[in-house]
C-alpha cells in the first residue's frame, strides 16, 4: 500500500454512530485526533474533543482545524425519520450543503491536505433493478437529503479544482450495527419489545455496510495515497433481503425477532396508503452496491461478514 504521511485528525460528527467507532479505532491506534461535538455533556470519556456548536455557512471551524491536515466529515442533517418541516431540502441544504462547503474551504485556507466526506448512496438513487450502483452512474438523488449530499460533493470537487486540498468522497448505503440510528434502531427497538414484523415474504437484495466495515473503509482513505481525489462505493459486499437484515440485527443484539409473511403487494399498499412510500422502497426494492473500484484502487476488503 502506498501510505501518506498525516500528522492529525479532525473528525466531525464524532458524537454519532459512525463518529464514535472511528474515534474510538483512531484512540486504539494512538493515532493524534480530535472530534467536534456541539455538546460537552455527550462527549465520551476519554475521546478528545474541542465545541464546534454549530454546522451552517457561518460556522467557524479556524480553531478546530487548527493542526491538522486531515478532516474526516461525518457530521449532517440525518436520519429523519418524521419530517414534517415545510421546505425539507433547505434544511438539509443549511447543514450538509453549505455547513460542508464552509468547512472545505476553511480547511483548504488552513492548509489542510486531504478531506474524506462520507456521502450516501442516495445520490445514485432509492433502488436497482438487477445492474449495482457504481462509481461512474450518473447521479439521480431521490430525496432531499441525498440532493444535499449531491450538492456537497459538487462544491467540494470545485473546492479541490482550485486549491491542493485532496478529496475523497465515499458513498454509504445505510450503516448498521448495535444501537444504530434511523430505521435500523426502529428495527432493533420492535425486535427487543418482541413485536412480529410482516417481512417474512420479501426476497429482495440490499447492500449494506456494518459499523466495522465502514470505519475499516475510512482509515484505509486516510492512509492511502491512491484515494486521492476519488469517489468511492463501500458495502459488505454480500447483499442481504430484508429478512435476513431482520435476522441479523437480532443477532447482533442476542434476541430471536418475530416475523411473519404479508404479501409484498398487500404491504406495499399498507405503506404506500400510511404514507410510507420511501420505507416501501427501502424495505421491498432492491439496492445494490458494486465496490469492485474501491477494490482494485484501494486493496480493500470488507473485514466484517454479515453471514459469520
Amino acid at each position: 500500500m502506498s501510505h501518506r504521511k498525516y500528522n492529525k485528525i479532525l473528525v466531525t460528527g464524532s458524537n454519532g454512530f459512525v463518529g464514535k467507532a472511528l474515534c474510538q479505532t483512531l484512540r486504539n491506534r494512538g493515532d493524534n485526533y480530535v472530534g467536534s461535538v456541539r455538546d460537552k455533556a455527550h462527549v465520551k470519556k476519554g475521546q478528545d474533543f474541542i465545541i464546534v456548536e454549530s454546522l451552517d455557512k457561518n460556522t467557524d471551524w479556524r480553531k478546530a482545524l487548527d493542526g491538522c491536515d486531515t478532516v474526516i466529515h461525518l457530521a449532517a442533517r440525518a436520519h429523519i425519520l418524521n419530517d414534517n418541516l415545510d421546505d425539507p431540502l433547505a434544511a438539509f441544504r443549511l447543514i450538509n450543503t453549505e455547513g460542508t462547503l464552509n468547512l472545505a474551504e476553511q480547511a483548504a485556507e488552513c492548509g489542510v491536505s486531504r478531506f474524506i466526506f462520507l456521502s450516501s448512496i442516495g445520490v445514485n438513487g432509492s433502488m436497482t433493478s438487477g445492474i449495482p450502483f457504481s462509481s461512474n452512474d450518473v447521479p439521480y438523488p431521490h430525496s432531499p437529503y441525498a440532493v444535499s449530499k449531491l450538492e456537497a460533493e459538487i462544491g467540494l470537487r470545485a473546492i479541490a479544482d482550485r486549491s491542493s486540498l485532496e478529496l475523497v468522497i465515499i458513498r454509504s448505503p445505510a450503516i448498521y450495527g448495535k444501537n444504530a440510528p434511523g430505521n435500523f434502531g426502529l428495527i432493533e427497538k420492535f425486535i427487543r419489545l418482541g413485536i412480529p414484523l410482516p417481512f417474512g415474504s420479501i426476497n429482495n437484495k440490499r447492500s449494506l455496510v456494518a459499523i466495522e466495515n465502514i470505519v475499516s473503509f475510512i482509515i484505509i482513505c486516510i492512509e492511502n495515497k491512491k484515494a486521492k481525489n476519488e469517489l468511492f462505493l463501500v458495502s459488505d459486499d454480500e447483499d442481504l433481503s430484508t429478512l435476513e437484515i431482520i435476522q441479523l440485527m437480532g443477532k447482533l443484539i442476542g434476541k430471536n425477532p418475530r416475523t411473519f409473511r404479508l404479501p409484498v403487494k398487500l404491504l406495499r399498499g399498507m405503506l404506500t396508503i400510511l404514507g410510507k412510500r420511501q420505507a416501501a422502497v427501502s424495505l421491498i426494492s432492491d439496492l445494490q452496491v458494486d465496490i469492485d473500484h474501491s477494490r482494485e484502487v484501494l486493496e480493500w476488503s470488507p473485514p466484517f461478514s454479515p453471514r459469520k
